[in-house]
C-alpha cells in the first residue's frame, strides 16, 4: 500500500502578516542606511549624477572617510564623547542604584510621594525646563564646559531606576539580616552585598543610556559651544559647514559616527534582551 499524501498546512494569513510586517520594518530601517553607505563610497560626480540606490563605481573609495575624520575633527569629537560618557554613565549607575536601595530596602513616610515624583517629571516635557536648567548650568559657570551635559546626563531617568528596582527585588532580604548580624552598615550591605549583585542590571542601564546619551545632540548643542568641545553628533552637525554640498563627505561622516554604536549593540544585544526580561519577570 502507497503511503496517503500529506497534505502541507497552509500559512495562516496571522503569520503572512507577522512576516510581512517585519519586513517592512526591516526596510524602513536597512534603506535609509543603504543610501547612506552607498553615497559614502561614491565621488562627488557619481551622487550628483546618480540616483541614492545607484552603485559606487569603486568600492574601495575610502577617500571620503578620509576627509571626513580629518577635516571634520572627529577624532577630538569622539574624544569628549568618550569623557562624558565615562563620568555620566558612572554618576548614573551609583546615583539610580542607590535610588533603587533606599526605596526598596528602607521605610519611610514619604516613599509613595518619592516615586510619585519621579513619574510626575517623566510626565513634563524636557523643553519646557530648559530655560531655567540652562539659568541654573550658567550660575554655576559650567556652560561651554564638559561638566554641563555630564551634570545634565547623571541626572538619572525613571526607566534606570525602575532596571535596578525590579533587580533589587529579587535580593533576598535575608543577605542584608546577615549581614546587619555580623555588624554591617547600610552602606556596607549596599556595598559589598547589594551592588555585586547587580551586573545584568549594570550592563542593560550601561548600554540604553550609553547609546541615548551618544546619540543625544540637544545637550550638547545648546551648553558646548567651542568647536574643540563638540561631541559626535555636533561634529555631525558642523559638517553643513564646509561640506554643504558634498554629501559623499557627509554621508562618510555618518557611518563613522554609527558604527560604534552598532558594533556595541551587535556585540551586547543579549544583555539588553535578557536584562529586560529577567527585570520583568524579577
Amino acid at each position: 500500500m502507497t503511503p496517503a499524501p500529506t497534505s502541507r498546512r497552509r500559512p495562516r494569513a496571522g503569520t503572512v502578516l507577522t512576516y510581512l510586517s517585519l519586513i517592512a520594518a526591516a526596510l524602513v530601517v536597512l534603506l535609509p542606511l543603504a543610501v547612506v553607505l552607498l553615497t559614502s563610497l561614491k565621488t562627488a560626480e557619481e551622487v550628483s549624477e546618480g540616483g541614492a540606490l545607484s552603485l559606487p563605481g569603486d568600492w574601495l573609495n575610502f577617500r571620503n572617510y578620509a576627509t571626513a575624520f580629518t577635516d571634520g575633527h572627529l577624532l577630538a569629537a569622539f574624544g569628549n564623547t568618550a569623557f562624558i560618557l565615562l563620568f555620566s554613565l558612572t554618576g548614573t549607575v551609583i546615583i539610580g542604584s542607590m535610588t533603587a536601595y533606599a526605596v526598596d530596602r528602607f521605610d519611610f513616610r514619604a516613599k509613595k510621594a518619592v516615586m510619585a515624583l519621579f513619574l510626575v517629571a517623566t510626565l513634563v516635557p524636557a523643553v519646557t525646563t530648559q530655560v531655567a536648567t540652562f539659568q541654573v548650568v550658567n550660575g554655576f559657570g559650567l556652560v561651554d564646559t564638559r561638566w554641563a551635559p555630564i551634570l545634565l546626563y547623571m541626572g538619572t531617568d525613571i526607566v534606570s531606576v525602575y532596571i535596578f528596582l525590579q533587580f533589587i527585588r529579587s535580593i533576598p532580604r535575608s543577605l542584608d539580616e546577615a549581614a546587619r548580624l555580623d555588624g554591617a552598615n547600610a552602606f556596607t550591605i549596599y556595598r559589598k552585598i547589594i551592588f555585586p549583585l547587580l551586573r545584568p542590571a549594570v550592563a542593560t542601564v550601561v548600554i540604553i543610556k550609553g547609546i541615548t546619551t551618544y546619540n543625544d545632540f540637544y545637550i550638547p548643542f545648546l551648553y558646548l559651544h567651542s568647536e574643540d568641545l563638540g561631541t559626535i553628533s555636533t561634529a555631525l552637525f558642523r559638517f553643513k559647514g564646509p561640506f554643504g554640498a558634498h554629501w559623499e563627505a557627509i554621508s562618510a561622516g555618518a557611518i563613522l559616527v554609527i558604527l560604534p554604536t552598532l558594533v556595541v549593540f551587535l556585540l551586547l544585544q543579549r544583555w539588553i534582551y535578557n536584562g529586560f526580561a529577567q527585570g520583568a519577570t524579577k
